[in-house]
């Protein structure tokens, strides 16, 4: 009742926020009752059923991944002064946090179970799939839902981004008192190099893995027909995104080293020390970004090498929830780093700091990330595309 209560007299842009975990958390239901309504149309297809299921993770963590972000920029989820008094510490806070989440993706589960139902035709509406251009045998039309099955994989969504907010959001010993401003942290991360090998293992056991004949022929095919993915370029793929996002943050602050060398000025040194102290808080998303454009760059190119092969409906919807979730996790890390900035930012004012002088700061931020970041992203999408191609 507490969580409903602080949901309804929440700010308008996290109310938004909110509106998009519920978004995605019901794109990911939906595409999670789709696999479960081809297997009940297709028995004989339990293999391809259960590659459709194993897709759903990719979906299923990128809205884990907005969630903890919508989480973590959630004031009702900051231990205020006096809050201990009242009986909120940072259990409960966290408890909270959790509640709100999960009654969140709950919402959108509910949602998506409704909408799985009508293009069904169970809700009436038979030809309301069709209308929309999505074959109603890829759900299962005429065939009986198992609705405990269904029930129970839907359970995931919420369950896995309640966890993962209170695995984030949980108390730590060292955190002390959270009515300070969090200590800035100029130490470079240190998982820069463990993100590069990581990236040029997973390219080198995609070489190694996908000769030509085995590039649109492999045993796991993404869902909606994309392409052929054998599972050492499933690995290698995996490998080369989780290298991106381990080496996001040393990335970030890399980029805030090149920006204070040499004898920079002071708009240079105002930047570069704003991208080293909010590196642990900008990499990890910056890096899941770079690693879905890559893995998409990789699957439109060796899509268009096959013109006889089309993008699936449920593709799409995959693909859009896990691109919109992950750009607005990014987003919402710039907004929690500007937040965190408040008191720095008032500091520089009160000192004559101009806005403008600010603005430009920002800008080439934004500028160095786009420079160092876009080509690296490039890069590693181009190898991974070269042994798919030839």
């Amino acid at each position: 009742m507490l969580a409903l209560r602080l949901a309804r007299g929440s700010h308008p842009l996290l109310l938004l926020r909110r509106l998009l975990v519920t978004t995605a958390a019901a794109g990911t239901g939906f595409l999670i009752l789709s696999t479960i309504g081809h297997a009940a149309g297709h028995p004989a297809a339990a293999e391809e059923s259960l590659v459709r299921l194993l897709w759903c993770a990719a979906p299923l963590a990128a809205t884990a991944q907005l969630a903890v972000s919508t989480a973590r920029t959630d004031p009702a989820a900051r231990l205020q002064r006096g809050m201990t008094a009242a009986g909120l510490g940072p259990l409960r806070l966290t408890l909270l946090a959790t509640a709100s989440t999960a009654l969140t993706c709950f919402l959108g589960a509910l949602l998506s179970l409704l909408v799985f139902l009508r293009l069904r035709g169970d809700l009436g509406g038979a030809d309301t799939a069709r209308s929309l251009g999505i074959d109603a045998d890829l759900l299962g039309a005429g065939h009986p839902l198992p609705l405990a099955g269904a029930l129970l994989l839907l359970a995931l969504v919420p369950l896995t981004a309640s966890a993962a907010t209170a695995v984030s959001l949980r108390p730590r010993d060292d955190a002390g008192s959270q009515d300070a401003e969090p200590r800035p942290r100029t130490a470079p991360p240190s998982g820069l190099p463990w993100g590069i090998a990581l990236a040029a293992a997973g390219l080198a056991i995609e070489a190694y893995t996908s000769p030509a004949s085995k590039a649109h022929g492999g045993l796991l095919p993404l869902p909606g027909r994309l392409i052929g993915s054998p599972p050492g370029v499933l690995g290698g793929w995996a490998l080369s995104a989780l290298g991106l996002v381990l080496a996001g943050p040393g990335l970030v602050h890399l980029c805030g080293r090149l920006l204070c060398a040499g004898r920079p000025g002071a708009l240079r040194l105002l930047s570069g020390r704003v991208l080293q102290e909010e590196s642990h808080r900008l990499g990890r998303p910056l890096g899941v970004m770079c690693a879905v454009a890559s893995a998409a760059y990789v699957a439109v190119k060796v899509y268009d090498s096959v013109p006889s092969r089309s993008f699936g409906p449920l593709t799409g919807v995959g693909a859009t929830v896990v691109l919109a979730c992950v750009i607005a996790s990014a987003l919402t890390a710039a907004l929690e780093s500007r937040s965190a900035r408040a008191r720095t930012t008032a500091a520089l004012r009160r000192l004559g700091a101009s806005a403008s002088v600010l603005h430009r700061a920002a800008a080439l931020r934004t500028l160095v990330l786009l420079i160092v970041l876009g080509p690296l992203t490039w890069t590693v999408a181009e190898m991974a595309t070269l042994p798919l191609m030839h």
